[in-house]
């Protein structure tokens, strides 16, 4: 397991909470793949990852657009660094197989990106989303 439910900060957006969740769920299935070097596994998963973060950055966005959230770009740039570098490391393992590296990944760059994205982003999105309805 990479990532625990306490780990995540919970935001005023039940929506937000409830996409946190399911990709918590998601990425620590992964990740014990990765760990499992269960090479099947991680192929199958990996395309669940990519699909699964890709909705619940397009939910976000599309929820930031329809209320006007004066730092939509801002956030949303961040969500688009996350997407290249998961698609850098997709098409890596697509070539090289290599659990070893996407362990790394997960461990140094993706958790500390995320914890940090919900605690700012997510969490300030979620307020003006509370005070715009």
């Amino acid at each position: 397991m990479l990532i625990q439910e306490q780990d995540i900060q919970q935001v005023a957006n039940e929506v937000i909470n409830m996409l946190h969740e399911e990709e918590i769920q998601v990425i620590n299935d992964f990740y014990d793949a990765v760990v499992a070097k269960d090479i099947d596994k991680i192929d199958e998963l990996f395309k669940v990852v990519m699909f699964d973060i890709e909705d619940h950055f397009k939910t976000e966005e599309d929820m930031m657009e329809q209320n006007n959230y004066s730092h939509f770009q801002v956030h949303k740039s961040d969500h688009d660094t996350m997407r290249e570098k998961l698609k850098k490391f997709h098409k890596r393992w697509e070539i090289l197989k290599g659990p070893t590296e996407l362990q790394g990944f997960l461990e140094k760059d993706f958790k500390k990106w995320l914890i940090l994205h919900i605690s700012k982003w997510d969490t300030e999105t979620a307020l003006h989303l509370a005070n715009s309805n």
